[in-house]
């Protein structure tokens, strides 16, 4: 019987999350006239939510408990935000603004273990609390829109340091040594 080996997914995982928000965050701070709105629709559903969550249930596979509850749980988010996205009918005044804090509070907790993890993911976590927090503030109520610009900036750098981290564990893999901290 070959030895078999489960790639690491945790690269994919970071670039999918990456992407996917900074479509969203880029949309949120006002760039590129709302293209990354448009953009949004689709990849977050299938690199979003799709792709998340496989990473999320590899991530058990190979017992990494902290990142297989991540990738699955933001899998999940951004299912339900395609779904948010696209169905005028759930889309109650202030809804967004809930179901986004839900996932901030939550956000506290993945902050709290991701500071063992050095120091890439205590800022990449770190930073996804506070987009989270001043999304949910902006679109509670009547909405904020300073808030939510806000939380475009943060998620933008949240999504430069998370796609980061996926380009050093891609590039150190590959040459075999450490080639980017």
């Amino acid at each position: 019987m070959a030895d078999s080996k489960i790639a690491d997914p945790l690269p994919l995982g970071l670039a999918a999350f990456g992407i996917t928000l900074i479509m969203l965050s880029s949309l949120n701070a006002g760039l590129w006239h709302g293209a990354g709105g448009g953009a949004l629709i689709g990849t977050s559903i299938f690199l979003g939510g799709i792709t998340l969550f496989f990473v999320g249930l590899l991530e058990f596979f190979r017992g990494n408990t902290f990142t297989a509850t991540v990738f699955t749980a933001f899998g999940a988010f951004w299912s339900s935000a395609w779904y948010w996205l696209t169905n005028p009918a759930v889309q109650a005044k202030g809804s967004l603004g809930v179901f986004i804090g839900c996932f901030a509070i939550a956000s506290i907790v993945m902050w709290v273990v991701a500071m063992r993890l050095g120091i890439h993911f205590n800022l990449l976590f770190f930073l996804l609390m506070v987009t989270l927090f001043a999304e949910a503030y902006g679109n509670w109520g009547g909405g904020h829109s300073g808030a939510v610009k806000l939380g475009g900036w943060t998620g933008i750098v949240t999504s430069v340091i998370a796609i980061y981290i996926a380009a050093k564990m891609l590039i150190n893999e590959a040459y075999g040594k450490a080639v980017l901290p």
